[in-house]
C-alpha cells in the first residue's frame, strides 16, 4: 500500500482558547514535533531545559494550536480509498480535510485513522487544519468522583489519553504538551488488502529445534469471486525455506496451525541467540497472481510468567520461563526517553546500545510513559530484550464510568494489535502502582484495588481477546485478594516495588523483603558537574541546600509545589550512609553520591543474582533520564554516565562472582550462571591495598544455577576487595566494598581508580 508523507513543515497559529483567533500568532512548525520546540525555534521561548525556564510553560497550558497544510491529490485506482493517518496526535485533535470534518481523535497514545477520500478537491490542491484544545482545561471539565484520584499536579490527567508523567512527576517536568507528535501520512488503501496477519508461538522443543506455530489472517477484498484463491505462507531464516503451505481461501479469515522442524528458536540474551524468520503471506487469485503481499518477522518462543498470587511463609513464586527454561530477569525500567516525546526516535539507539553494553536481558515500559514503537521493539526483537510492557496507567485511581472503560478498552485493542507480534514482547501488565493507591488510604480508609474495573475486567479481557498467549498481570506491584486479606499485603507480594524510607541500602527495609522479583528500585546519583553545568546558571551550581535551580531539576511541578523537594537533601542523607558527612564542595559531593548510588545498586542486584531461584528478577530504576534533572538514572540526559554505569555493567555479567554480606564474622563467596551452559574457572579474592589473596580456588557452576564457594573472614578496618575469576578466554571483576563504616572519600577515590572504575 502506497504511503505518501505529510512530515515536514506545516503552519502553527496558536492563542488563548476561547479568544478571538484573528489575534493567534502564526510560526512555522516541525511534524512530527511538539509546540514547545516551534515556540524555542522561533524564539518566543527559551532553553527550557535551562535553569527555571520549565515554569513558563504554565502560561500556554491554556493555549488552543492550530496546524495546517496542503497536498496534492494522489491518483487513486479503482476502488482505491485515501487515508489519513496521525501516528501520534496530541491529544484533544479536530480535523478538516477541505472544510470538511474527517475526525475528532481524543487519544495521544494511539494512532488514528481516517477515511479522506470523499473530501478530495481533484485537479487542485487539498488542505488538512488540525485544530488542537488544551488539555488541561479538557481535564478540568472532568469532576473527580470520590472514588478517583491522582498526586496533587496530576488530578487534570484522570480523564484525559496522555503520558501520565507529562502533568508532572518525580522523574520529569510538567510539560502538557501538544502537537503532532509522531508522523504523519496518507496511505492509499486498495480494494483487496490483508488487515491483519498473527503468528504466534504455541509450543517449543529446544532439543529438537520444533515449534508449532499458528497462523491467524484477515483479508478485506469486494470481489465475491474468490473461488480457487489461496493463502501462500512461508517461513525463511537465513534465506532458507523452514516452512511453506497454501490454504485455500473459503472466506477472508482463517486460522490455522502448523509445525516448523529443526529450527533455531529465541532466547533472552545470555540463554542462547535472537534468530528472526522472515514470514511472507501472499494472497493468490485462481491463476497465482498476487493480490496482496504482507511481510514481518517471527521469532519462535514460548514465554510464560509463572506465579502465584500471594507469597506466604516466605514461599511463592514469580518467575518468566522461557521454551520451558526459568530465566534470571535482570535490566531496567525503561521510562521517556524525552518530555518531548517527537525527539523520542534520536534517543532509541543509543538508550538500547546501553542496554544491550550493561547485558539487560529484560526492560520495564513504564506505565507513565507513551507506548514505544517498533522501532524499539525491533532492536528488542534483534538483542534479546525481553519488554514487560504496563498498560498507559499509572500511580492513580482512574474513572470507573462505562465511557471511560471503552475508551481504555479501545486503546489496549489498538496497542495489543500493534506489538504483539514482537518476540521480545513477554507480559502485559495493567498499570504501574494503581493497586497501591487503592490500597494506600487515599480517602479515609484504604479500597480494595480489586474493584478497579479497568485492571480487573477491561484490560484482561482485551488481553484475552487479542493476545490470548501472552500473560497478564493486573497491576504492578499486583495485591491479589489473598493479598489484601492478608491485612498486611506489603508482606506478602510476590512481586513488589521497593522504595519505602530510601534510607540505608543494606537497612531491613531492602534485606527484609520477601518478595521474589522486584520490579523497581533505585537510588540517587548526582549528575557529572558538566551535565550540571548545563542545567543551572553558574552561580547556582553550588550549594546544593536551599537553591532554586537544583529545586526545580529535582523535579517539582511548579513553583510553588514542595512535595518533591525532598529529593535533593535526600540525596545527601543517601551519602551520609557511606561517609556520615556531606562534602563541602561540589566534586566531592558528586563524587561521594555516585559511590553512594553505585554501591547501592550493586548491592541490590547482587542480593537477588546470589539469592537465585529464590529470588528470580531484578530490574532496577533506572537507565537514563529523559529530561535535564536530578535521578536516581545512571547515566543523564546528556549522556553523561555515573559511575553505577560501569559498576552495573560488572554485576550482570553472566557469569559473575559475588561476596555475600558478612555473617558470623564471614562473607560467603557466590558464583551465579546465567547462561544454558556450565560454566568453570578460577576465582581469586584480593585485598587491594596489600595485595593479601583472600581467597583462590576453583570454581564449577551448572548451567543456569548458583554455587557458594567458600567463606572470607570479615575486615575489621575499611577496605577494598577485588574478586578476579575467568570464565572462557575473559578475565571479570567486581569489588566488594568491607569492613565498617564510615569510608574515606579519599580511600574510594584511589580505590576505584585502581578497580578503573575511575
Amino acid at each position: 500500500m502506497a504511503i505518501i508523507s505529510l512530515d515536514g513543515t506545516w503552519q502553527l497559529s496558536y492563542g488563548p482558547q476561547g479568544a478571538d483567533r484573528a489575534g493567534f500568532a502564526t510560526i512555522p512548525a516541525q511534524v512530527p514535533g511538539n509546540v514547545e520546540l516551534d515556540l524555542m525555534q522561533a524564539g518566543v521561548l527559551p532553553d527550557l531545559a535551562h535553569a527555571d525556564n520549565i515554569y513558563l510553560l504554565r502560561e500556554v497550558e491554556g493555549y488552543q494550536w492550530w496546524y495546517r497544510r496542503s497536498f496534492a491529490t494522489p491518483a487513486l485506482g479503482p476502488g482505491e480509498r485515501l487515508e489519513l493517518v496521525f501516528e501520534g496526535l496530541d491529544c484533544i485533535g479536530t480535523v478538516w480535510v477541505n472544510d470538511q470534518l474527517v475526525g475528532e481523535p481524543r487519544n495521544m497514545l494511539i494512532p488514528h485513522r481516517f477515511d479522506v477520500t470523499d473530501a478530495l478537491r481533484q485537479g487542485e490542491d487539498n488542505e488538512i487544519v488540525v485544530r488542537i484544545d488544551s488539555a488541561v482545561l479538557e481535564g478540568r471539565r472532568h469532576q473527580p468522583a470520590m472514588v478517583e484520584g491522582a498526586m496533587g499536579a496530576n488530578w487534570e490527567s484522570l480523564s484525559v489519553r496522555k503520558a501520565a508523567h507529562m502533568y508532572g512527576w518525580d522523574i520529569m517536568p510538567r510539560v502538557v504538551s501538544a502537537g503532532l507528535w509522531r508522523s504523519v501520512y496518507l496511505e492509499v488503501i486498495p480494494p483487496t488488502h490483508w488487515s491483519d496477519v498473527y503468528l504466534a508461538t504455541m509450543a517449543t522443543d529446544p532439543a529438537s529445534g520444533r515449534a508449532d506455530v499458528l497462523a491467524d489472517w484477515h483479508f478485506i477484498t469486494d470481489r465475491s469471486d474468490t473461488d480457487g484463491w489461496q493463502v501462500q505462507l512461508t517461513l525463511s531464516l537465513d534465506g532458507e525455506v523452514a516452512h511453506q503451505s497454501s490454504h485455500p481461501v473459503i472466506g477472508t479469515h482463517n486460522r490455522v496451525r502448523f509445525t516448523v522442524e529443526n529450527t533455531r528458536l529465541w532466547w533472552p540474551r545470555g540463554y542462547g541467540d535472537q534468530p528472526l524468520h522472515d514470514v511472507e503471506i501472499k494472497l493468490l487469485d485462481r491463476d497465482g497472481a498476487v493480490l496482496a503481499a504482507k511481510t514481518q518477522r517471527l521469532g519462535l518462543r514460548t514465554i510464560r510468567l509463572v506465579r502465584r498470587d500471594i507469597t506466604p511463609d516466605r514461599d511463592g513464586e514469580f518467575v518468566f520461563v522461557v521454551n520451558g527454561e526459568r530465566v534470571f530477569a535482570k535490566g531496567s525500567n525503561w521510562v521517556p526517553l524525552d518530555a518531548l516525546h517527537s525527539r523520542d526516535p534520536q534517543h532509541v539507539a543509543g538508550a538500547m546500545d546501553m542496554i544491550r553494553d550493561l547485558n539487560c536481558n529484560m526492560v520495564r515500559c513504564w506505565g507513565g510513559n507513551v507506548y514505544e514503537d517498533h522501532a524499539f521493539f525491533d532492536l528488542c526483537d534483534e538483542r534479546g530484550i525481553m519488554v514487560w510492557q504496563d498498560f498507559a496507567l499509572a500511580c492513580a485511581l482512574y474513572p470507573q464510568t462505562d465511557d471511560f472503560c471503552a475508551v481504555i478498552a479501545h486503546e489496549a485493542e489498538v496497542i495489543i494489535r500493534r506489538l504483539r507480534q514482537h518476540p521480545s514482547l513477554a507480559l502485559w501488565a495493567g498499570n504501574n502502582e494503581n493497586d497501591g493507591f487503592y490500597y494506600g488510604g487515599w480517602l479515609a480508609a484504604p479500597l480494595d484495588p480489586n474493584t478497579d474495573r479497568l485492571s480487573r475486567e477491561v484490560l484482561r479481557e482485551a488481553v484475552r481477546r487479542h493476545d490470548p498467549f501472552r500473560d497478564y498481570l493486573p497491576s504492578s506491584p499486583y495485591m491479589s485478594p489473598e493479598v489484601v486479606a492478608s491485612g498486611a499485603p506489603y508482606k506478602w507480594m510476590p512481586e513488589d516495588h521497593l522504595w519505602g524510607p530510601r534510607d540505608d541500602f543494606k537497612g531491613p527495609y531492602y534485606t527484609g523483603s520477601p518478595c521474589h522479583f522486584v520490579s523497581e528500585i533505585g537510588y540517587h546519583g548526582c549528575p557529572n558537574r558538566e551535565s550540571l553545568a548545563r542545567m543551572m546558571d553558574a552561580d547556582h551550581l553550588w550549594p546544593w541546600q536551599d537553591n532554586e535551580q537544583w529545586l526545580t531539576h529535582a523535579v517539582r511541578p511548579h513553583r510553588d509545589m514542595t512535595g518533591y523537594n525532598y529529593r535533593v537533601p535526600l540525596m545527601g542523607k543517601q551519602i551520609e550512609v557511606l561517609f556520615q558527612a556531606i562534602p563541602d564542595n561540589l566534586d566531592d559531593y558528586i563524587l561521594a553520591s555516585q559511590i553512594s548510588q553505585a554501591e547501592a545498586k550493586k548491592f541490590f542486584i547482587e542480593r537477588f543474582r546470589s539469592g537465585k531461584w529464590r529470588r528470580t528478577g531484578i530490574l532496577w530504576w533506572n537507565l537514563r533520564d529523559g529530561w535535564p534533572i536530578i535521578s536516581d538514572a545512571i547515566v543523564d540526559y546528556y549522556g553523561g554516565r555515573k559511575l553505577a554505569y560501569e559498576v552495573i555493567k560488572r554485576v550482570q555479567a553472566d557469569v559473575c562472582a559475588i561476596c555475600g554480606e558478612a555473617e558470623l564474622d564471614w562473607h560467603t563467596l557466590h558464583v551465579v550462571n546465567d547462561t544454558l551452559q556450565p560454566a568453570s574457572g578460577q576465582l581469586t579474592v584480593r585485598d587491594l591495598d596489600s595485595g593479601a589473596v583472600l581467597f583462590a580456588g576453583d570454581y564449577a557452576v551448572e548451567a543456569n544455577g548458583r554455587t557458594e564457594l567458600g567463606a572470607v573472614p570479615a575486615a575489621t578496618e575499611p577496605a577494598m576487595w577485588l574478586l578476579e575469576w575467568t570464565h572462557g578466554d575473559q578475565t571479570l571483576r567486581n569489588h566488594y566494598l568491607a569492613g565498617p563504616r564510615p569510608f574515606a572519600l579519599a580511600d574510594l577515590r584511589r580505590w576505584l581508580a585502581a578497580l578503573g572504575l575511575r
